[in-house]
């Protein structure tokens, strides 16, 4: 069963069971209300009649609504006001809709929720390597270009060439220049 129920200057579709926010009602959590003003009634596709019909819902909670921010502003005045809001806003669970209540799921008998799903196999775990090498060379090899490596290169296996040339040294055109460094001034196009 449904019913249509006005409170709070708005209208809510609600079944025996349901949970609706609605404005603030007085009363605390866990008491009762009753809501008189139903619009409309009806079971399935069948409308029944309203007279005397009431809603019976209990409060879950009192709560505040997210907050809203309210913000004027006059341009060219310099007036500027800036207020936040939050609306209060009650809880309900629709317990029941004139003499039909809420169904309460029907609890299954012990036996089948103590039921275990049968249990899978162990498996013992294996000891596997460590991927990463133990040793510092193997775990972080050289990497070519590298700046240690360049006088090494020039030692071992290039000869100075006649201009006077050696091997050449790591580029530092990318690296940022010292404190007391003069800064250079953009190329003109």
């Amino acid at each position: 069963m449904f019913a249509v129920v006005r409170t709070g200057g708005k209208q809510f579709r609600v079944h025996p069971g349901d949970k609706i926010v609605v404005e603030k009602l007085d009363g605390n959590a866990g008491d009762k209300v009753t809501l008189g003003d139903v619009l409309l009634a009806g079971d399935g596709g069948n409308l029944k009649s309203t007279s005397g019909l009431t809603v019976a819902a209990e409060i879950v909670a009192q709560a505040k609504g997210d907050k809203v921010t309210v913000f004027k502003k006059r341009r060219r005045h310099n007036y500027r006001r800036k207020q936040g809001h939050r609306q209060q806003h009650t809880i309900l669970r629709i317990v029941a809709i004139g003499d039909h209540k809420a169904e309460k799921p029907a609890k299954a008998s012990a036996a089948p929720a103590k039921e275990k799903a049968p249990e899978t196999p162990k498996v013992k775990a294996k000891d596997t390597p460590n991927p990463a090498p133990q040793e510092e060379a193997k775990a972080n090899p050289p990497v070519k270009g590298d700046v240690e490596q360049a006088p090494e290169k020039a030692a071992k296996g290039k000869k100075a060439t006649a201009g006077g040339k050696s091997a050449k040294a790591a580029s530092t055109k990318n690296a940022a220049p010292a404190k007391g460094a003069a800064k250079k001034s953009p190329k003109a196009k």
